[in-house]
């Protein structure tokens, strides 16, 4: 008997929607030869626009021809902690919202309103809350964006996807990273990619991408924070040059179910992306740092600027303790 949707969603959750007769959509059809490939920027780049608006977090994302895969995380405490200004202006950067909540985001307009409008006001921003870190809302809004993208160009009416999109709860640490990584390697997996870092309109391209030009973490994407710890902040319980060996290990993987894997003759990742072992070891300690919270992060921050110059071997040699104890 299936569950209701609202049962089948925890903090943690993979989201798939396919496009409707499995047509291919978004990318490029074999048998017309026609090309719809920049529909999958058009998803990825309104996909991560959402997670700048709702208090979720994208975790994986990639987007295929004829479906994408999403691995989300519902950060509700965030959204509670919102102010009604913050919530509406949030809102309204999607909807228009309702006379009210415009006269509200008016300082001078605001001043207009009476006590029942204010309570008014205060009761559409909490509908608005509950919304924002709604999965359901999320995908909503995902969903009927691009199928109005694609309906336009293609001058037509009707569905554009099969159906709602399907979830499924991700309950503990190696269900999450086990579905993160089989995201992550669908590209390859189709035999659409040769490498997770060249895999076009995946977020594993986008974190290697940082790795590469020695950047912090994208800041659009549900950050890597290390292993468990006190005081721990909030991110994937890992380190991020583990998970892109995990990928790329598992990538290697030869399946028979499968059309395609990452060569067996290919050079490690870190070495592919030009990273040094000294070099990694540095980048990793700043990755810690720059994701460590706000609690403590500034004498953190401090003590690590105190340690450079004549105690930077000291630094890196800690550093190097806290990879190889991991």
């Amino acid at each position: 008997m299936p569950q209701p949707r609202k049962s089948q969603v925890s903090l943690d959750d993979t989201c798939v929607s396919r496009c409707v007769r499995r047509a291919y959509l978004c990318g490029e059809d074999k048998q017309t030869g026609k090309s719809y490939e920049h529909r999958r920027q058009w998803v990825e780049d309104y996909l991560l626009r959402l997670a700048e608006v709702f208090a979720i977090d994208v975790c994986a994302y990639a987007v295929m021809s004829n479906h994408t895969h999403i691995v989300l995380h519902v950060n509700q405490q965030q959204a509670e902690a919102w102010s009604i200004q913050e919530v509406l202006e949030r809102w309204h950067r999607l909807h228009k919202g309702t006379l009210l909540t415009q006269m509200y985001l008016n300082s001078e307009l605001r001043a207009q309103l009476d006590a029942s409008q204010l309570q008014c006001v205060n009761d559409t921003a909490e509908i608005y809350r509950k919304r924002l870190y709604d999965l359901s809302w999320f995908m909503r809004q995902l969903n009927e964006h691009i199928a109005r993208q694609a309906n336009k160009e293609d001058k037509c009416t009707g569905r554009f996807w099969e159906g709602r999109f399907k979830s499924q709860a991700l309950l503990d640490e190696a269900a999450l990273m086990a579905c993160i990584a089989y995201v992550d390697l669908n590209p390859i997996r189709a035999k659409m990619e040769t490498t997770p870092e060249s895999s076009k309109h995946t977020s594993v391209k986008l974190r290697a991408k940082a790795v590469q030009q020695k950047k912090a973490q994208p800041k659009t994407l549900f950050p890597f924070v290390g292993n468990p710890r006190n005081n721990m902040p909030q991110g994937l319980p890992f380190q991020l040059h583990h998970y892109l060996e995990l990928v790329d290990s598992t990538g290697r993987i030869v399946r028979e179910d499968k059309r395609g894997h990452l060569s067996l003759e290919a050079s490690p990742i870190m070495q592919r992306l030009g990273i040094a072992a000294e070099q990694w070891l540095s980048l990793s300690c700043e990755f810690e740092q720059h994701f460590s919270g706000a609690v403590g992060k500034e004498r953190l921050l401090r003590q690590y600027h105190q340690h450079l110059g004549h105690k930077r071997t000291t630094g890196l040699s800690r550093c190097r303790c806290l990879l190889n104890s991991a």
